[in-house]
């Protein structure tokens, strides 16, 4: 007799004729529980460990090559977006992403997806601006000039190689004018939205921003402030 047998036998005299056993449901039929050995200390410390690196791994993975949540600080891309906004950037369409020690300056930035397009909202650095830690500093602004266009603004109105953009989504137009400036080769020109109140491409100490600086697509907003953002808010006359 087995060890199994004899533990039922012992549990459950009842069903000691076979025949008995036969006909009665099997969860009824006494199931023995047997005693999970318990790891070793350093065994279970190398598992937590293990997941844990795991975790880290695809997190780091997710934040590089795939979307990275950033929050809105200040208003130069008002209307669009509001101050303490969160978005979350998509690195799928286009993107750049940060080989090295995260949250350190340690390492290099590589273009990973296409091309930004006209009138895209981006997160995006700026020559020699960094952050406490030694990490490039963050901004979102809007795409306005592609490389080797012309851009220029007369009489509070973009105009991009001579042709005329109203740009709805402004809520008061530029006060002064700017331009004509190209925009060099592997570069692209910036602005707020908000743009009698933005730090961008317009000032020469910021100046077109190179592929490598721009983060990613703006797709959305996780949480904000105000019922509609990144929309058509209409023109301003």
């Amino acid at each position: 007799m087995s060890e199994i047998e004899k533990v039922q036998d012992q549990q459950t005299p009842e069903l000691k004729e076979p025949w008995l056993k036969k006909y009665m449901p099997s969860w009824w039929v006494f199931q023995p529980k047997f005693k999970k050995l318990k790891k070793p200390f350093k065994q279970e410390l190398c598992e937590w460990g293990g997941t844990l690196l795991v975790a880290l791994l695809v997190a780091f993975i997710v934040r590089g090559f795939v979307f990275e949540p950033v929050r809105v600080d200040g208003d130069s891309m008002y209307p669009t977006l509001h101050h303490g906004e969160f978005m979350y950037v998509s690195k799928l369409d286009y993107g750049t992403a940060f080989l090295g020690i995260p949250f350190t300056g340690i390492g290099t930035y590589m273009p990973v997806g296409g091309e930004p397009e006209r009138f895209d909202v981006v997160v995006c650095n700026y020559p020699g601006r960094f952050t406490e830690h030694g990490a490039r500093q963050n901004f979102v602004k809007r795409v306005v000039g592609l490389p080797g266009d012309t851009v220029e603004i007369r009489e509070g109105y973009l105009f991009v190689n001579g042709v005329k953009y109203p740009e709805k989504f402004l809520h008061e137009r530029m006060h002064y004018n700017f331009g004509p400036y190209t925009v060099p080769e592997d570069q692209y020109f910036l602005m707020g939205d908000n743009r009698n109140n933005s730090n961008d491409s317009r000032n020469m100490a910021v100046g077109a921003v190179t592929r490598d600086m721009i983060v990613g697509k703006v797709e959305g907003v996780l949480w904000h402030t105000v019922p509609s953002t990144l929309e058509d808010w209409g023109e301003k006359d």
